[in-house]
């Protein structure tokens, strides 16, 4: 099964699989402190975690990225990009002609973190904000193409921080709706093709559901649960944890395709957050890594060296 966006009139034309209707396909991001409770849960992870400091150091740009929204609010009529597009992922990361409105994001970013951030990354900021309008596009091309290593890992957190809030704001105008149906590559975010960095089984209206969340975009959409994200194959899927099988961070394992998925549980902790629990439980990856699996998802502030 694959999902793709819509014009909302489009809905009910087309068949669709009665047995999943009443599942929302995809959750676009709703924006509203968003950042803000990420921050919060960042500072709470940190709290005797090996990784303290960087995890500190993600609040400090989750709370850079709300003030930056609500300092450049982005408000677009998307209506004609569906029309034209229909069937494709209509904020796809490697063909979506972006504006100059993320610079702005990443100047405001940066504004913000100067005075907070470490020595190290204050260098990398300072080259940052040098940069012309050129070299910043060339580098969020480069992360926005998969090509990490074109691209220092001291800046890349930075300008994916500006990328992903601008196309989380693109989302979020989007004014068409989900549908799903028979295809491929469920494993990509339906809005923009990027990764996802987590899946998170939900409570709420969504009770029990599993959703992915994209690392770029922010948007959620839905894979059923017992199937391998990345293949979606079922027969050798395995549940690591760290603590007990009441935990609320596991890492869904196949051994048919050899890669692995965080997958949170918020009946578990209601307050878990996609990215930052993924980040706080890097000693997870480690074991899987022992194990023999390789991940397939990026966090937003951990990429990868190549």
């Amino acid at each position: 099964m694959s999902i793709r966006i819509v014009p909302k009139e489009q809905l009910g034309k087309e068949p669709s699989e009665k047995s999943i209707s009443f599942i929302p396909p995809v959750l676009f991001p709703n924006l509203k402190n968003l950042y803000q409770r990420r921050a919060e849960r960042f500072q709470a992870l940190a709290k005797d975690n090996p990784f303290a400091d960087y995890l500190e150091f993600a609040a400090e740009i989750a709370l850079a990225q709300e003030k930056a929204l609500h300092d450049n609010p982005l408000e677009l009529d998307l209506t004609p990009l569906l029309s034209q597009q229909t069937g494709i992922a209509p904020l796809d990361k490697k063909t979506f002609k972006r504006s100059k409105h993320w610079h702005a994001l990443l100047a405001s970013i940066i504004a913000e973190l100067q005075s907070v951030v470490p020595e190290s990354a204050k260098i990398a900021l300072e080259n940052l904000s040098k940069a012309s309008e050129t070299e910043l596009e060339e580098m969020a091309t480069a992360l926005l193409n998969d090509e990490y290593s074109k691209v220092s890992a001291d800046k890349s957190v930075f300008i994916w921080a500006a990328l992903s809030l601008y196309w989380a704001q693109l989302a979020a105008n989007i004014p068409g709706k989900a549908k799903t149906e028979y295809g491929e590559n469920r494993q990509f975010c339906p809005v923009c093709n990027s990764m996802p960095v987590s899946s998170m089984v939900q409570i709420g209206t969504t009770q029990g559901l599993r959703y992915l969340h994209c690392n770029l975009c922010e948007t959620e959409w839905h894979v059923v649960r017992i199937k391998c994200t990345n293949c979606e194959l079922t027969g050798k899927l395995n549940y690591w944890s760290l603590d007990s099988e009441n935990a609320p961070v596991k890492a869904e394992s196949c051994g048919d395709c050899g890669s692995y998925l965080k997958i949170l549980y918020q009946e578990k902790d209601a307050n878990v957050d996609a990215v930052a629990d993924d980040l706080a439980s890097l000693i997870l990856d480690a074991k899987m890594e022992e194990e023999g699996f390789a991940r397939s998802s990026i966090n937003p502030l951990l990429f990868p060296n190549e």
